[in-house]
């Protein structure tokens, strides 16, 4: 299982987040990523966390002024990079440049989508995965695994018809017991952000999320 903790704008410490996503992988052999913001990916990177972009633009170099390069995110350190999440959209044709961007930039994508039918879609476009999330599930606490577990195993359906594409299931996941239910539903990791981003002891949350798989 491969789990990606996203910090969106969170007032948390990146730095802090990543030494313990390092510690824990470390400790758990567990994959496990952290995505912080533009700005701090070059500082995340430097503590050995495994690290990711939370988007890069559909853009070249070139005449892009506030665009977020593929290039320029690798080379501060980022191994991956997530596109088309639910708080940042992109239209169809973006989401194919984004990820074909990432693909020049030597990095690894996570597509997000809503739904199956979305999840079918991102998958056609050949990103390294996808993950559905649920948005009314979104930081809520509740996982979509125990909200509507259909949605998971339709996606999972979805993409492996498409070309058997990996799901990570996001949306409400905080707990071991979520990550498990995840896997039973038959994704191959898990998108998170709150859980960990917004938790007062973020290494225990993350110990936490992995047990039951180390």
């Amino acid at each position: 299982m491969f789990v990606l903790v996203n910090l969106k704008a969170y007032p948390c410490d990146p730095v802090a987040v990543a030494e313990a996503v390092a510690d824990v992988a470390d400790d758990s052999g567990v994959r496990i990523a952290v995505a912080p913001q533009a700005a701090h990916v070059e500082r995340v990177a430097a503590t050995g966390a495994e690290t990711w972009a939370q988007h890069v633009s559909p853009v070249e170099h070139g005449s892009n002024t506030g665009s977020t390069l593929p290039e320029a995110v690798a080379e501060a350190g980022a191994v991956g990079t997530l596109v088309n999440h639910s708080e940042k959209r992109l239209k169809l044709a973006d989401i194919d440049a984004a990820i074909r961007g990432a693909e020049r930039a030597g990095l690894e994508t996570v597509a997000c989508a809503n739904n199956p039918r979305q999840s079918a879609a991102a998958a056609a476009l050949e990103p390294d995965a996808v993950a559905v999330e649920p948005p009314e599930l979104i930081g809520t606490g509740t996982p979509v695994s125990k909200a509507d577990p259909d949605v998971v195993r339709d996606a999972v359906a979805a993409a492996d018809n498409v070309g058997d594409v990996p799901v990570l299931c996001g949306a409400g996941i905080s707990t071991g017991e979520d990550v498990v239910a995840a896997a039973d539903l038959g994704a191959r990791g898990v998108l998170l952000a709150s859980g960990v981003a917004k938790a007062s002891n973020p290494r225990a949350a993350l110990e936490d999320l992995v047990e039951p798989l180390a």
